[in-house]
Parts: structure tokens; sequence; C-alpha cells
């Protein structure tokens, strides 16, 4: 099966989500000055995390995919699955942002992130189960230590979360940096030999 259909259909679930996020962006009423929009600095600093994270899975999905020579039903349905968690970020950004970075939705946020996480792994070794431990994703992700520390920070988050909220927040903010940059050791395997 070609993946093409698989990338388009990525893509266009992608930008919708992005779309959904902005579009709770909501400009105070009667507000004349740059004063008024102090209260909703948390809501637009949570979609600012929140539309990095869409981005960076984007990103690194497509980068995947270039890796891929073969798509089957598995990868299909690894691939509905990361996007299902994806399409939860503008739910929980907003509850997050709304609420000020409160726990429980600090805390959700938190899980939401991990299942994105999650499934993405799924997908990736959906792929690899096809192609092979020879094939460029497996080589270029090899025992995927970046992954194994993404987890683990959002796990350590989620717990943090009841406790110290913006701890928890700034550990988002790290996992996030870690995968800014594109998955470089995808594009090494993309390189001509």
């Amino acid at each position: 099966m070609h993946k093409g259909r698989l990338e388009a259909f990525s893509d266009g679930v992608i930008a919708i989500i992005i779309t959904i996020m902005v579009l709770e962006l909501k400009a105070p009423e009667n507000a004349h000055s740059l004063s008024d929009l102090i209260p909703l600095l948390p809501v637009f600093l949570s979609y600012v995390l929140s539309f990095v994270y869409v981005v960076i899975y984007w990103n690194n999905h497509l980068h995947m995919l270039q890796a891929t020579r073969e798509v089957r039903g598995t990868v299909l349905w690894a691939n509905v699955h990361l996007l299902f968690w994806l399409s939860l970020i503008p739910f929980a950004t907003a509850w997050m942002g709304q609420n000020e970075f409160a726990a429980a939705p600090t805390a959700l946020y938190g899980v939401v992130l991990l299942l994105c996480a999650v499934s993405y792994v799924i997908l990736q070794n959906s792929i690899i189960a096809i192609e092979g431990p020879a094939s460029r994703l497996a080589t270029a992700v090899g025992r995927d230590r970046k992954g194994k520390i993404s987890l683990s920070l959002y796990v350590v988050a989620i717990a943090l979360a009841f406790i110290e909220p913006l701890v928890s927040n700034a550990c988002y903010l790290l996992v996030a940096g870690i995968w800014l940059i594109p998955d470089r050791r995808i594009e090494r395997s993309l390189r001509p030999s």
C-alpha cells in the first residue's frame, strides 16, 4: 500500500487540531488596553506549548514516514491511534489554560501527552515490525533513548502536577525542547550513502 494517503490524511487531521486550538483563543469583550489581555496569559501559554507539541509530532511523523517503504493495515491502525490522542490535545490545552495550570488539568494534559508518545512508539514499532530490524527506521531509532527519556519525564510530570504544577509544566517544556529539532537520527538515515 502506498503511504501517500496516510500522509495526506494525517496532515489534514493535524491541521484541524491546530485550527481547533486557535479557535479556543477568545478575545476579551470590551477590552481596550493590553493590560486587559493579562488574564488570558495562561490560555495563551497553554496554546503555545500545545502548538509546539502538535508541530513536533507533525514534523517527526513526516520524517518517520519518509524513512518508511511499506504501509499495511497495522500501520494504518497505529496511525489512527496516534491521531486519536493528538485530537485530545485541544481539550486538555483549553482545560489547563482556563484553569490557570491547576493540578488536575495539568495532570490530564500530561496524561494526554504521555498517551500521544506511547501511540507514537506503537506506530514506530508497527513500521519496524513490517520492515525489519535492519530497516532505515529501525537503524535510525536504535534503542530510542530519547523516546524512553520522554516517556519517563511525562510520568514524573503527571505525578508532580499534584505537588507543583509549574514544575510539571517545566517537564513538558523540557520534553518539547528535546524533540523540537526534527529527529536527526532519521534525517541521517535518509541521506544518500
